[in-house]
């Protein structure tokens, strides 16, 4: 899945919807998508940990707890208890958050 598509599916996932494809802007959660509604790029959810962190917020603790543990699978530490893979878990870039948001989500495509 090319990183582009990944922010598209963060995105969409978090509620921005595309106002002009023309000019690659989107419409705000919240936003009415019309000719005179604030339109922006979308966050860089990929390089971004305070995007990440927003995108987070809409999963609900249902699938947080399903998040975290997609998120030690992509890091390669679900296997153990270690307080070093700990310490991997809660510093993973925000690729590795995207990667195991879109997972949870089940938007991922290999």
């Amino acid at each position: 899945m090319n990183k582009e598509k990944q922010r598209i599916k963060i995105a969409e996932a978090c509620g921005w919807r595309l106002f002009s494809s023309f000019d690659n802007l989107w419409a705000a959660p919240g936003h009415v998508v019309e000719y005179d509604c604030d339109a922006y790029p979308l966050p860089d959810y990929l390089n971004d940990l305070n995007a990440m962190h927003e995108a987070g917020k809409v999963l609900g603790e249902k699938r947080t707890r399903s998040y975290a543990f997609i998120l030690a699978q992509v890091l390669d530490t679900s296997s153990t208890l270690d307080l070093d893979d700990q310490f991997l878990n809660i510093h993973a870039t925000a690729s590795q958050r995207a990667e195991a948001f879109l997972k949870t989500l089940n938007l991922w495509e290999e």
